[in-house]
């Protein structure tokens, strides 16, 4: 097992060895996984990656003599580490010794890791993995995101970044839930400050503590990201309510939650929002409406995306 030593400690010289486990940052395996599994997940993961990178690909003079097998030697990965031969060794053996972020940041940039698996990585060596990054491959993922959400009509979804601005959202949002583009921009504020939304929601009072508490689990995965500052700069100018909820400090991750809202022709209607992450976008949160069995709520959300629905719907909402 890996654990974590002092920064100005951790396998600067290949004079490392065991270390104490008790260290309050040690990350704990998830239930099942053995250490020798997790040892053997290690070696097995670090060798596949090294056997992946040619010396020329790592800036390795050319030539050097036949190699017995492909990739990268041991040694070459210490040196372009910077960290000892013997300590990358046990390493790759996955023996007790100290390790630091910036080593296995060191270590991943030699092996040309992508961030799935530099996370990986750090979770082999029991360590808490960084942020997900946005892969730069992965970014024009809107179109494909845009047909999710269309496909969940007659169902309201719509899609968040990190720090709730609407990214998109569907018809059956609008129709439902008042988002239009001269209001919705950010989903907290307009929680909070949207009449038209206040006015329908039934369970405004009950859920308004969730929403916030969840905001602030996420500003706390990013203490110092500005973004979130903005936010709740924001939010608490206009709504003091917020303010009164942000100040209990309740932290919750995020899930589902109950809606109950009373649209003008169709009444009550009973959804269920589930909030998912989007592995390859972990800057975007895709948020689903789904009815529940009450109040025949399945039936009126398709009445109101029907043409007949939307005739009727001839209130101040954009389609």
């Amino acid at each position: 097992m890996v654990v974590v030593a002092p920064p100005d400690t951790a396998g600067t010289s290949d004079t490392a060895g065991p270390s104490d486990t008790t260290g309050e940052e040690r990350y704990v395996p998830a239930a099942g996984a053995t250490k020798s599994e997790r040892r053997n997940e290690l070696r097995e993961f670090l060798m596949s990656r090294r056997a992946r990178v040619s010396p020329e690909e790592a800036g390795l003079p050319a030539g050097g003599g036949r190699r017995r097998t492909p990739g990268l030697r041991r040694e070459e990965v210490a040196v372009l580490a910077g960290v000892g031969a013997s300590w990358y060794q046990w390493l790759e053996q996955g023996r007790e010794i100290s390790v630091s972020p910036s080593v296995l940041d060191a270590v991943a940039r030699v092996l040309r890791l992508s961030d799935a698996e530099r996370r990986h990585l750090y979770l082999l060596a029991e360590m808490n993995p960084p942020t997900p990054e946005v892969v730069p491959q992965k970014r024009d993922m809107c179109d494909g995101l845009r047909r999710l959400i269309d496909t969940w009509m007659p169902y309201p979804a719509h899609i968040m970044d990190l720090y709730y601005n609407c990214v998109m959202y569907n018809d059956a949002a609008a129709i439902v839930l008042g988002m239009r583009s001269d209001v919705t921009q950010n989903c907290l504020i307009d929680f909070f400050v949207d009449p038209l939304y206040r006015s329908r929601s039934h369970s405004w009072e009950r859920n308004a503590r969730t929403v916030v508490a969840q905001f602030r689990a996420a500003c706390a995965a990013r203490p110092d990201d500005e973004g979130f500052q903005e936010v709740l700069a924001e939010a608490s100018a206009r709504s003091p309510e917020f303010v009164r909820l942000w100040a209990e400090r309740d932290i919750e991750d995020q899930g589902q939650i109950r809606k109950e809202l009373e649209h003008p022709l169709a009444g009550l209607l009973v959804v269920e929002s589930t909030a998912m992450k989007v592995p390859a976008r972990p800057d975007l949160m895709i948020v689903l409406h789904t009815p529940l069995d009450e109040a025949n709520t399945a039936e009126k959300l398709e009445w109101l995306a029907s043409p007949e629905g939307r005739r009727g719907a001839m209130y101040p909402v954009a389609g």
